[in-house]
């Protein structure tokens, strides 16, 4: 996803905010949208633009508790549009400014494939080998995380001290993958500034383990080491509302596909801080 420079300046302020986001979600220029100048509806020239890429516009019924971990188009109570992301929801653009709240959301559009049989996500790259800069544990959601030097992990329940391990934390679920383990990348925290000037300390982004040098986006779906502690990686690690509520204002939109790796614990072992994080197939 990335964030358009500009929107377009003729039309309705609905029509263009909705248009920008289009631009946004598909990473093309924003006059690279159809745009009515006659006054026209702008759903058949949207519909048919996105035809042409084999996708299409998909109405979300309940979009106040909409859990998408990609982003979506929000439309406002004033008839704006902004780009939603997150589970759970929250803005991260608003096109034409303003303050409204999420809690102004009135309907919702995703952007899906016609057939998703036909979609195939990007080749992965072969990673390079990383290490572990810092490894954080919370004993229970929302409490603090405290960095330790090292940590027992045991496989299908995560580390031992932090609330996954014990299915405590805020999204545990029994049936679902990819909450033993979180990594977020030192580099993207090193380089992220927020709106207020504010940084976010590597414990705050409330991931269990930082690595540098290694492309976790490499890691998913691969079977990989934490030192002596066989993993496999699940899905991207998205930002959400939850998380910013924890951090500060403009963590969601900063961390956007940049939130890091999660990712399931196979092994038992330790992971330590300097150990090395390699592919393993």
């Amino acid at each position: 996803m990335r964030i358009p420079d500009a929107v377009p300046n003729a039309g309705p302020p609905p029509v263009l905010s909705f248009a920008a986001c289009l631009a946004a979600i598909l990473e093309v220029e924003v006059a690279d949208v159809p745009v009515p100048t006659d006054g026209g509806e702008p759903w058949t020239p949207w519909r048919g633009w996105l035809a042409t890429r084999g996708l299409g516009l998909l109405p979300v019924p309940e979009p106040r508790t909409f859990a998408w971990p990609g982003p979506w188009i929000a439309v406002l109570a004033s008839g704006d549009a902004a780009l939603a992301f997150g589970a759970p929801p929250g803005i991260v653009w608003r096109p034409l400014g303003g303050d409204e709240p999420f809690e102004a959301v009135v309907a919702g559009h995703a952007v899906v494939p016609h057939d998703v049989a036909l979609w195939a996500p990007p080749p992965r790259p072969q990673p390079a080998t990383g290490r572990v800069e810092r490894i954080a544990l919370a004993a229970e959601k929302e409490g603090p995380m405290r960095t330790v030097a090292r940590a027992a992990a045991r496989a299908g329940r995560g580390l031992e001290g932090d609330r996954y391990f014990d299915g405590a934390g805020t999204f545990s679920n029994a049936a679902a993958r990819g909450h033993d383990l979180t990594l977020i990348a030192a580099e993207v925290l090193d380089a992220l500034v927020l709106p207020s000037g504010e940084r976010i300390a590597y414990e705050e982004a409330r991931r269990n383990v930082v690595t540098r040098g290694i492309d976790l986006d490499a890691l998913i779906g691969r079977r990989f080491r934490v030192g002596d502690v066989e993993c496999v990686g699940q899905r991207r690690c998205e930002p959400c509302a939850h998380l910013e509520r924890l951090t500060a204002p403009g963590s969601l939109r900063a961390l956007v596909h940049r939130g890091g790796l999660r990712a399931d614990v196979v092994s038992d072992g330790t992971i330590e801080v300097g150990a090395h994080v390699t592919a393993v197939d």
